[in-house]
């Protein structure tokens, strides 16, 4: 039977979001966070980058080690040979791609003014894959951006021709989130029984329907015969108002009616994690997490009315859908309310050994611990905030990776 996976997008996407983003260290935390939750694939940044180069050669690096594993690392680039040489010249480690060029008639007249055709747009793509294969690629997914505005046939076309070149996926990207429920469900079944190639859904959430044309999608895409792929971010993150939330979708396979009894939701998930994932997203973005956030939201599990509090102390299945627990919420939380020593730029060695002895961490000898201190001054310089927890334990683990992804050197 054909399954649903989950590439989180957050590292990619999300990190593109107006006015936000994350160290290449935090970036690094979100891929570790992803790993445990047992998503399949994170779309981890840009190969052909210079400023990604180090941090995507350091995780890569940390896969290798099985610090990132099972988790797949892909990276996105256009589909375009020009893309696909530089991606493997900076970062000759990558196994993963995701290859990308738009499709629509809106897109072809106004982002490439008229100069290129459907035909076109196929051909730079199969040689890009092409080019990724040769280089050593394990695995190229191709992306048709505004696919929901372009039409079936030239679908159709641009997906026989990327099976035909080797590409193991084709992603649907509704870039403006235009798409419904009910559509995108029959455009993805009749895509997927007559491509006969797995399909990925890539949905906006401009009109706040991310996560529900994602899952209706998906299923549209098993129902013709095929693996489906879902597309999310941590929070929901990502351009505009955002991509598919991450708990929403998979809450949605787990619970909705329709849903619930297919046995789609990804085995190897690990809800219990949603909790501290989504909190430390929130940290790193700097976005608090609304009230009213799925599952992660203050209010979630929240009640106030008498009918609802009667009702959800009798049992809580009366008002609740799913449990707390299992999200990873309800164990009691420290707050420090004394005093309180933390690490930054301009930390010395008996606070720094103070903040480690607290995490149960101890040295070698004093040079291990001098190394590992300056680490954490130049964490603290990109990042800006004080580190947490889960970083600082990442960067006395893994002290020569996180040295590689602190260094960004301009050309």
């Amino acid at each position: 039977m054909p399954r649903i996976h989950i590439i989180d997008v957050t590292n990619r996407d999300g990190v593109q979001t107006s006015r936000i983003g994350l160290s290449k260290l935090e970036k690094t935390l979100v891929n570790m966070y992803l790993n445990d939750l047992g998503v399949f694939q994170s779309e981890f940044g840009f190969p052909f980058t210079h400023h990604e180069t180090n941090y995507i050669n350091a995780n890569l690096s940390l896969a290798k080690k099985g610090a990132l594993a099972p988790i797949r690392l892909e990276g996105w680039c256009r589909a375009i040979k020009k893309d696909v040489d530089l991606a493997f010249k900076l970062c000759p480690g990558i196994k993963h791609l995701n290859l990308s060029i738009s499709t629509s008639p809106l897109m072809l007249e106004l982002k490439f003014r008229g100069k290129m055709s459907i035909d076109g747009v196929i051909e730079s793509m199969v040689e890009a894959v092409e080019v990724a294969y040769k280089s050593g690629a394990e695995t190229i997914g191709v992306n048709a951006e505004d696919a929901s505005r372009t039409g079936l046939e030239d679908l159709i076309k641009f997906a026989l021709a990327a099976k035909k070149a080797g590409a193991k996926r084709v992603r649907y990207c509704d870039t403006l989130g235009a798409d419904g429920p009910l559509v995108i469900y029959e455009r993805m079944k009749e895509l997927a029984s007559k491509t006969k190639i797995d399909w990925e859904m890539h949905c906006h959430n401009d009109l706040g329907m991310g996560a529900a044309v994602s899952v209706a999608g998906a299923k549209g895409i098993v129902d013709g015969g095929q693996d489906a792929y879902i597309n999310t971010t941590i929070n929901g993150v990502g351009e505009r108002a955002g991509n598919a939330d991450l708990l929403s979708v998979l809450l949605a396979l787990k619970y909705a009616t329709g849903f619930k009894d297919t046995k789609l939701f990804p085995q190897e998930i690990k809800l219990d994690k949603m909790w501290s994932f989504a909190k430390y997203a929130s940290y790193a973005f700097g976005i608090p997490i609304p009230v009213n956030q799925v599952g992660v939201g203050a209010n979630a599990f929240a009640h106030e009315s008498g009918i609802h509090a009667d009702g959800a102390l009798k049992n809580r299945r009366n008002y609740e859908l799913y449990d707390y627990e299992e999200l990873g919420r309800g164990e009691p939380e420290l707050v420090e309310s004394g005093r309180m020593i933390t690490v930054g730029e301009y930390s010395g060695v008996k606070g720094f050994a103070n903040v480690y002895g607290n995490l149960e961490v101890e040295f070698k000898d004093d040079k291990e611990a001098t190394r590992v201190l300056e680490l954490v001054r130049y964490a603290n310089v990109n990042t800006q905030k004080p580190l947490t927890r889960e970083e600082l334990l990442f960067v006395a683990k893994y002290p020569d990776e996180a040295k590689q992804i602190l260094t960004v050197t301009p050309e």
